[in-house]
């Protein structure tokens, strides 16, 4: 019997728009998407918070229509019109990311004292996964009921050997919309020998809305007292600097 270990639980919540009356719960729609089979397009819908669309080819977050302070709706997350768009693309675009998400240098990394060797995708480094990481993948996608209505529950089975990652692993992602208008993305994964996961999601934001020319005029604050300096192929150095007299104070 092998014995199953949780090896990661990340919960990531996006609040956007204004505060309105969600007490009707979460309602999704469901319908093909392209013409491969096996592949949908998941409308997420909720009184008082943005309109999601979801698809479980790669996990990708396709569009998110939300109010701005006045009201006006806009879709605040790039992504493409159609199927197509995500087979083609190379820039994990709203995509779920995995097994591991960022760069693992020069494709390779020590485990209980065994070396594994990735796919190289980023010159000299692993990216994302690999070639073929979760965002190319095919998810299983079901409809679950909760607290706060419908979510959207997708799940892959990664086998041992994957892109070279060690052990299977058993990967799930819910999205939800919340009562506060949130949206909700809640990452598991479960594997049967030790190894490394980092999951998240890709997507790309521009509060001003689809078409809006440029994000220079954003500002984004994160509370932080340090950075993480990165080399020339943008690996972390393994310092912590402070952001105090930098571009990021």
């Amino acid at each position: 019997m092998s014995c199953h270990r949780l090896v990661s639980s990340l919960v990531l919540c996006l609040v956007l728009g204004v505060s309105m009356n969600t007490d009707a719960g979460t309602r999704i729609e469901r319908k093909p998407y392209g013409t491969s089979p096996g592949v949908e397009l998941f409308t997420l819908s909720r009184q008082g918070a943005p309109t999601v669309q979801i698809t479980n080819q790669g996990g990708h977050l396709v569009s998110i229509l939300a109010p701005d302070r006045n009201g006006a709706i806009a879709d605040v997350s790039f992504g493409y019109s159609d199927f197509e768009g995500y087979v083609k693309s190379e820039g994990y675009i709203g995509g779920t990311i995995g097994r591991y998400a960022n760069r693992i240098a020069k494709g390779a990394f020590a485990l209980d004292g065994k070396k594994y060797t990735l796919v190289c995708n980023n010159a000299p480094n692993s990216l994302h996964g690999g070639p073929t990481g979760f965002d190319r993948r095919l998810w299983d996608a079901k409809v679950v009921s909760g607290p706060d209505g419908d979510a959207l529950e997708l799940t892959y089975v990664s086998k041992d050997g994957e892109e070279g990652y060690p052990g299977k692993l058993s990967a799930k992602v819910v999205f939800s919309l919340r009562d506060d208008g949130g949206l909700s993305m809640e990452y598991t994964a479960t594997t049967d020998a030790p190894t490394i996961v980092n999951l998240t999601n890709h997507a790309y934001f521009n509060l001003a809305g689809e078409g809006a020319p440029t994000i220079l005029d954003h500002l984004l604050q994160i509370q932080a007292e340090t950075f993480t300096p990165v080399d020339e192929t943008l690996i972390p150095t393994g310092e912590m600097r402070p952001v105090e007299g930098t571009p990021f104070d």
